[in-house]
């Protein structure tokens, strides 16, 4: 649940702090962001309470845990309630979002080798027809973000055609 909360410039970099290093002590966030830790712990529960902080979490290596090939599946259309069933009867399905456009899914998948690629993509196509493209590299994850703000906005480039 998330609930509109003015945020300043002090939640805003508690947000930037705590997005690098969740585990961060209060008194180390206050430190760094110059407030008492009294201050900067009652901050923090407010952005969890209005749902800004919906969690912490530690972001692991998945080749280190022995997954040698991530994977992006996009599903065609299917009946909704299966492919929910499925993307939660497969563990290596690391992300699931529902989508607009020709697919209906995009599914990011990490996998052992190719024959676990195939297998897990095989469970998909039952559904509907899929398209698959093994992640080379990542050129941008976990991302931090600080809250938006429509004066940051640029316009679109505008085309000048000659006449």
């Amino acid at each position: 649940m998330s609930t509109s909360l003015p945020l300043d410039s002090y939640d805003t970099r508690i947000l930037a702090e705590l997005q690098a290093d969740a585990r961060l002590s209060m008194a180390e966030l206050g430190r760094r962001v110059h407030l008492s830790q009294p201050a900067v712990t009652e901050r923090v529960r407010k952005l969890e309470a209005a749902g800004v902080i919906s969690g912490y979490r530690a972001t692991v290596d998945l080749r280190a845990l022995g997954y040698g090939i991530r994977a992006v599946i996009r599903v065609g259309r299917a009946e909704y309630a299966r492919v929910v069933k499925l993307i939660q009867q497969t563990p290596e399905v690391v992300s699931a979002y529902n989508v607009t456009g020709e697919d209906s899914w995009v599914l990011e998948i990490a996998v052992i080798d190719v024959a676990h690629l195939d297998a897990v993509v095989t469970r998909f196509c039952l559904l509907a027809e899929t398209s698959t493209s093994i992640i080379l590299n990542a050129a941008r994850e976990h991302q931090a973000m600080l809250p938006a703000r429509a004066e940051d906005v640029k316009p679109p480039i505008r085309k000048i055609h000659n006449a």
